[in-house]
């Protein structure tokens, strides 16, 4: 049966996509092929997961030409080789994690970035942050099953506390999450970013 089509290549970078739009498309379908950035991938693997979709329902992408989408396309080999499951990254929030995450002091994200605000957080069983940071950025690790990237910058142009595991847990000072470059709408004093080894969608070429 052919895949059908959610093309959103007219959706920004930062912008994410309307979630009756993507359920009246998705819902229904047998495979779902994405035109877009990395928030319309992500809508979609969020709206196949909260009606137990997944893995059920094949998903390809076309990726947009940012770096963002580019960058997750090389990442996850699309176009090339055999249909096949993958992990899935999602968070306490009800959202899924694709490209790249970041926490950081609320506020204007140009000034937040350069602010410092006070976390704890803990990449599984090692505590990456205990006071003032800068930042906190988590990575789906492509190249490993159920992991996650985190680095953590305590003061610009100091050096990076980096570490891998399955979970980030953070508590903090209210502060800003941006996922896959979608601020999410309102300040959070707790956040996990964790892989989920229960779930997996089906990537096809």
């Amino acid at each position: 049966m052919p895949a059908t089509q959610l093309d959103l290549r007219g959706l920004a970078a930062r912008q994410p996509p309307s979630r009756r739009h993507v359920a009246s498309v998705v819902d229904d379908a047998d495979a779902v092929r994405v035109l877009g950035p990395v928030p319309a991938l992500a809508a979609v693997l969020t709206r196949l997961w909260r009606t137990e979709r997944l893995p059920a329902v094949p998903v390809s992408w076309e990726p947009a030409d940012d770096t963002a989408s580019t960058g997750l396309a090389r990442a996850l080999g699309v176009g090339t080789g055999a249909e096949r499951e993958l992990p899935l990254v999602r968070d306490d929030h009800g959202g899924v994690l694709l490209a790249a995450g970041r926490v950081t002091a609320f506020g204007e994200q140009r000034r937040a970035l350069s602010r410092r605000f006070g976390a704890q957080a803990y990449c599984d069983d090692s505590r990456v942050a205990d006071g003032p940071i800068t930042r906190i950025d988590v990575r789906p690790d492509w190249t490993a099953a159920d992991r996650v990237s985190v680095a953590v910058v305590t003061l610009p142009l100091r050096p990076v506390r980096r570490e891998t595991g399955r979970a980030l847990q953070i508590a903090c000072e209210p502060a800003q999450v941006v996922r896959d470059g979608v601020p999410y709408d309102r300040e959070v004093t707790k956040w996990t970013w964790y892989s989920d080894d229960r779930v997996r969608w089906r990537l096809r070429p």
